[in-house]
């Protein structure tokens, strides 16, 4: 008897023959995990490598701010981040073809949020803030738009997302939502502070929240999908 796959969508149960998955698209979901991990680390270490740098009261952009003396080391290793979100998100919409609508949609978008964020990496130039106190809400503004964009790129990606894998991940998807909306709500009231150089006490550590939490959805889903590529796996061969 052939193995089944059982996916959720828009709350309608689809069952299907399962399609054998290839070891690269286990190598392009794990990327998820990857991504996630390198983004932390870059993180923590650009930080420590920032003389006086406050991870409480100081963003993750002012690592990559121009002329910052950790922007040397961050600038690279954030690249290297979007190339391997854009290998998950390529990993995600192969893992949909012709099973899940939703899980594709969630794949495409997650594309165009590391093409996004790979474009702002590219071009520091141009999307870099300055350092605090050194300019502008309008002369940050590009680094601000594509901030924006990538956010409600990951939105709407854990907004599809969330019909992909059943129940409690539609639950956790939804409170990562309003975490994500809450947390940078918050940092957004900030914004005027940073670019006049002001303190900006506790700013580190909502925008943190507010970054992280996407984050850890993008490492959840790409276990779950790796375990459900497993078990459905061992069953073709019961």
């Amino acid at each position: 008897m052939p193995a089944i796959e059982v996916t959720e969508e828009g709350g309608r149960t689809i069952v299907q023959p399962l399609r054998s998955g290839s070891a690269a698209g286990q190598i392009l979901l794990g990327c998820g995990i990857l991504s996630s991990l390198l983004y932390a680390a870059t993180d923590i270490s650009g930080g420590l490598l920032y003389p006086g740098y406050s991870f409480a009261s100081q963003t993750i952009s002012e690592l990559a701010a121009k002329g910052a003396p950790s922007e040397p080391f961050v600038a690279p290793l954030f690249l290297v981040y979007d190339v391997l979100a854009l290998a998950f998100g390529i990993g995600v919409f192969l893992e949909a073809a012709g099973r899940s609508r939703a899980l594709r949609i969630t794949g495409a978008l997650l594309i165009g949020h590391a093409v996004v964020g790979f474009v702002g990496a590219a071009a520091p130039s141009f999307f870099e803030m300055d350092q605090r106190g050194a300019g502008s809400l309008a002369s940050d503004a590009p680094h601000i738009v594509l901030m924006a964009v990538i956010v409600l790129l990951l939105l709407l990606a854990i907004g599809f997302g969330a019909f992909t894998l059943g129940r409690r991940f539609r639950i956790y998807s939804f409170a990562t939502l309003l975490t994500i909306v809450l947390f940078g709500a918050l940092t957004a009231r900030f914004a005027a502070s940073i670019g006049a150089g002001q303190p900006t006490p506790r700013v580190g550590i909502i925008e943190r929240i507010d970054v992280y939490a996407p984050l850890l959805w993008i490492a959840v889903l790409a276990v779950a999908l790796l375990q459900r590529r497993r078990r459905l796996a061992l069953e073709v061969f019961r």
